[in-house]
Order: C-alpha cells, then structure tokens, then sequence
C-alpha cells in the first residue's frame, strides 16, 4: 500500500471547523495535514455570507481572543458591519459582518498555505485506521494510507450529501461540490450513532434585475471589528437591503405544498428550527401577513445576491413565481437556485467535553458533523479540538470551557451532555452567565488561556497586555471625583435633584450618563478607544448585577471541581433512577456540574450520587 505521509495530525475537511483546527494543531507545533475534497471550497461560505450575529459574534471574538483566525479574516474581508440589538442590554449586542464570499475564501486558504507545519491536499478520506484503541492513521478513496497520532473529523454536510430542489435530488455537497462517499461507514463502525439532518440556502439574484428604489436601504455602521487585533471597521460600506413577503406569496406556497419536498415526503431529516425555509414560515405562521427579506451582496466583484429568508427547496419554474412575487422582485433573474441539502452527523452524546471520541483514543470531531449549524459554531468546535488534539500529543492536560467561562462552553457542554435533536443553533439564552460572557471581555476571558495552550502568538499577547491595562487604568479613573458643578448640570437636566456631595464619574454612569457625554462634558478619555469605554462603562452600569453573577458562577464552578470517576458502575448505584442510571452510563460526566445538567437527572440523583462519593473515598 502506497504511504503518502506520516503525521502528528490529520484534520479531515477544510471548512471553518477544519481551518481553525488545522491552525491551531499546526501553530502549536504539531506536524499536520489538512485534507480536503476539493481546494476551492476552503473556508466556504456556501450559505449566506456572513460572519457573527446574535450569540454567534460572541463565538467569534471568542475564538480570536484563543488565538483563532476567523475573526481577522471576517475584518478583512467585510463588506459591511452593523450591531445587532444595539437598542438592548450589553450582554445581547451582537456584531455582524456581511463579508465578500470569495476573499474570505481566498484570505483563509492564504494563510493555511503560509502556516508552518501544515500541508494541505485534495483527496477524499474514506477510513480512520486504528490499532488497540488509538488513532493509527487514515486511509483515502485512492487507496493510499497516511499515517498520523491524531484525526479531527470536520466534514461539515458532506458525509452522504444530497441536494434536493422539487424532484430533483443530486449526489452532492453544496454548491455542487462533490460529497464524501465511504467515510459515514468508517464512523459507524468505530462506534458512532449516526443521524440525518436537513439545512437549506436560498436563490442568488443578479443585483441589475433588482428595482432598490422599491426597497428599504440598510446602511453599515462604525462598530468595533471582530478581532481584538484591529482597531477598526472598513470605512467605505456597501449597503444592504430589506423586502418583504405578501399574500400573494404566501398563497403560490400553500397552492403547491404538494410539490414541496418538505411536505410531500420527500425530505423527512430534521431541519433549523431558528433557519426555517419559507414554506415552514408559511405554514407555521399562517396568520403573518409578510416576512423579512435581507437582500445582501455576495461579493464586491460578483452581481450575486444573497435573499436571505428566502431559503426554499421548491422547484424551479414555482421559486421564481415565489421571488418575482416580491415588490422589487418583480424582474428578479435567478443565477443560482435555491435548495435543500440532506447529510449525515454523528450524536454528540458519543463525545468527551474536549471533543475526542469515547470509543476511540485521538479522534476529535467537530464542527457540523457534531449537530450544530452555522459557521461561527463550526469555528468554536474547531480550534477547541484542534487545542486539545495538540495538548494531548504534547502529553499536557486538555482544555474543557466552563459554562461561565465562555460561550464555547456552553455550546460543548450542550452537546456532550444533553445531545441535539437538530441542527443545534448558539443563542444568547442559552448562556445563564451571559452577562458575564460578553463580546467586549472575550479577551480578558480567554486569551491567557490561550497562551498557556502555546496558540497566542507573542504579537497578540503583547495587544491583549495593553487594552487588559488601558481597562483596568480606565475604570480607576472612571472612581475619582467629576468637577462638581458640570456633574451637578448633568443631574439637574435630567430632571433629577442636585446632588448633596460629590459624585464620581462611575456614580454618573450608575445614573445612566453616556460615557462618551462624560468624555465631552468633562473633556476626559480623549485618547481612550471607544470599545475599551464602552466596555468599562457596562461593567461599571451593571456592577451589582455582575456580583450577584459571580455568586452563581462561584457556585457552578464548586460544582465542575468535583469530579465523577470514569470507573463508576451507575447502574450499581442504590437510590438512582432508572432514567438516571441510563443516562449517566451513557453520557458518562466528567463532573458533579455535568451530571446536573444531563436530561432525565433530578436533583434527588445528584444527592444519591454526592453521598456515594463521600462513602466512596
């Protein structure tokens, strides 16, 4: 048999799962080869081309503040950054990029070309070798075998893809890439339970056949940029705009429900429920007289445009009778046509907290094989497995996220312990800690811990020092005393009673002052960055709840410090449910914390097991 390499790791899939944790394997130190299917679909964007939003910008500057790429590469790219829920509590703000889909490709395969320790190559992986129990290599579709100590599976949706619009159904990934044939039985027979799920994408319009005038315009804004690296957004934006659906649309879709895969039987794989196509909005939301369409460009040197809300797997003579239904839609030309795409995922149930299998030592998977949906969720899973891939070959302790450490915790811990029926989707609602767990501190979260995982380069350590010491002088000064008589005009043009003493600038803020009225009034801050006030002021508005917070997380984390043996007999456990004792023999906590969140465990189990562990040591 033909050897083609031998590795310290081999990353399957070059999507933002792969990307990250090729990176991350490779910048650690770790020989590694990243295999694709095909080169052109690196860092792929094949639904809407967009980078962050609700909960998702979170991932995202999370992932940067560990060392990542993908929030760079979202600030080079970006065709136009607005803040979503900016009207809302900090905690909720979320950054959203709308990026040029062939230079964030271009920019990502670049930096994976140039990367030390890392090769790339186009094949098709159709078997993971193993021997007594370990990772011992992989094997392609060619026939050759690579050799390697460690694999992360990231293949997306294209384990047994098919695309389905109307009647038609292909044997393929998306956008028409070719899809991975053998690999599915190989994690079968390894020991994953295998599922399928269904996620979709709308047509692509050409932008000269769009009447803008009939539509509502949505400008960018000067936001901060994702990456802690960068100081700013691009300046020239490219302008975004919304349309909407009406009766008459909603009628073509419920006269031809019969023709569409989602309702005829055609399709019977679980779909988004937060992405939903627009024949589940009509038929789930029968009483709505129109839905939002976001009209958005792919690209600064493509006329393709992306409608998002419009994603469909109906066929093509009734999508464009569905599209040109539209005001502003009227003379639309579709360039590419929408469709449904079907693929296999694994249950996240077979797999540790730092992503490695429970069957099989040295395999990591992560990304859209592990349930989920969504870039930034892909990214997230991506470079945690490639760290953890690369600690463990380096014989070093992994990393697990706790829930109030980062979003990425929440979304690991979701999937390992309580499994997804779906595909799984980060929201700010899943994140008890979420005020805590903001965009602005993703650095003072993460980045040290990136460091001692050897991911933070010294450059961006060097950048993290600094905006960790511009806050902490910040919020001092923001304690001492304002000059009492502009702080008395502030409070009295607020309709509230002049102050009896002094107040500080903090206690202006307390009141709801602006910081940045604080910085004009008082003539104070001028040459601190924006993100670092802003950031200073939600911590200072916020305090009191912020402590009460840290109360609970201090609680929460007593809990995770009491580990669960990995020996445990559940099943021998007087006083455990059975519910209890199957869920815990098959989840397998690391943890008291875990065990508590696992579906079916009452706080009487937790009691049962608290107490055999005190008998037990």
């Amino acid at each position: 048999m033909f050897i083609e390499g031998n590795y310290d790791a081999v990353v399957i899939g070059a999507g933002h799962a792969g990307a990250e944790a090729a990176l991350a394997l490779a910048r650690t130190g770790q020989k590694t080869l990243l295999v694709t299917l095909n080169l052109d679909s690196v860092a792929f964007l094949p639904c809407n081309p967009s980078i962050g939003g609700t909960a998702k910008a979170h991932l995202v500057r999370e992932v940067d503040a560990l060392g990542g790429e993908m929030g760079l590469i979202a600030d080079e790219s970006a065709l136009q950054v607005r803040m979503l829920n900016a009207g809302k509590g900090a905690a909720v703000q979320s950054l959203r990029a709308q990026v040029d889909k062939n230079r964030y490709h271009s920019l990502m395969k670049g930096v994976l070309e140039r990367t030390e320790n890392l090769h790339i190559l186009q094949a098709e992986i159709a078997e993971i070798l193993t021997a007594n129990g370990k990772v011992a290599g992989v094997k392609t579709s060619y026939g050759s075998k690579i050799l390697c100590r460690a694999v992360v599976v990231a293949t997306g949706v294209y384990l047994g893809a098919e695309t389905l619009t109307g009647k038609l159904v292909k044997k393929a990934g998306p956008n028409g890439f070719e899809r991975a044939e053998k690999l599915t039985k190989s994690l079968i027979s390894l020991g994953y339970h295998v599922r399928r799920f269904k996620t979709g994408t709308p047509a692509r319009l050409d932008a000269r056949t769009i009447d803008y005038s009939l539509l509502e315009r949505q400008e960018g804004e000067d936001v901060f940029p994702f990456s802690f690296l960068h100081t700013k957004v691009p300046k020239a934006q490219t302008p975004c705009f919304v349309a909407y659906t009406n009766e008459r649309t909603h009628e073509i879709i419920r006269n031809h429900l019969d023709r569409a895969p989602l309702y005829n039987g055609q399709i019977s794989s679980t779909g988004p429920r937060y992405c939903p196509s627009i024949e589940t909005k009509v038929v789930r939301f029968p009483d709505k007289e129109r839905h939002q369409i976001f009209l958005e460009p792919e690209g600064a040197d493509t006329a393709e445009i992306y409608a998002q809300g419009l994603s469909t797997s109906l066929p093509h003579d009734l999508q464009r009778e569905v599209y040109r239904s539209i005001k502003g839609l009227e003379h639309c030309e579709i360039m590419r046509y929408a469709y449904a795409i079907e693929y296999d995922c694994i249950d996240t149930l077979d797999v540790l907290p730092t992503l490695e299998s429970k069957h099989v030592e040295n395999l990591y998977t992560a990304g859209q094989i592990n349930g989920t949906s969504g870039y930034e969720e892909a990214a997230a899973q991506g470079i945690v497995a490639g760290i953890n891939a690369s600690l463990k070959l380096r014989g070093l302790s992994p990393l697990v996220l706790r829930r109030d450490q980062a979003y990425i915790g929440v979304l690991i811990d979701d999937l390992v312990t309580k499994g997804t029926d779906e595909p799984y989707r980060m929201m700010t609602s899943r994140a008890e800690f979420r005020l805590s767990l903001r965009q602005d501190n993703a650095d003072l979260r993460l980045t040290e811990l990136g460091r001692a995982c050897s991911l933070v380069s010294d450059k961006r350590y060097k950048v993290y020092c600094k905006r960790k010491r511009e806050r902490e002088d910040t919020l001092k000064f923001l304690d001492s005393r304002a000059d009492g008589k502009i702080a008395e005009e502030i409070v009295l043009s607020r309709n509230e009673p002049a102050p009896k003493s002094g107040l500080s600038f903090s206690d202006l803020l307390r009141r709801g002052v602006s910081i940045f009225e604080l910085r004009e009034k008082f003539g104070i801050l001028k040459d601190t960055p924006n993100d670092i006030l802003t950031s200073a002021q939600t911590e200072i508005a916020y305090e009191g709840y912020l402590k009460a917070n840290a109360k609970e997380m201090e609680k929460a984390k007593r809990m995770e410090e009491r580990p669960l043996p990995e020996d445990i007999d559940y099943q021998s456990i007087q006083g455990l449910r059975l519910e209890a004792r199957e869920k815990l023999s098959r989840i397998r906590p690391l943890n008291l914390g875990q065990a508590e969140r696992i579906s079916g465990v009452s706080p009487a189990d937790i009691t049962v097991l608290m107490i055999y562990m005190s008998l037990r040591k």
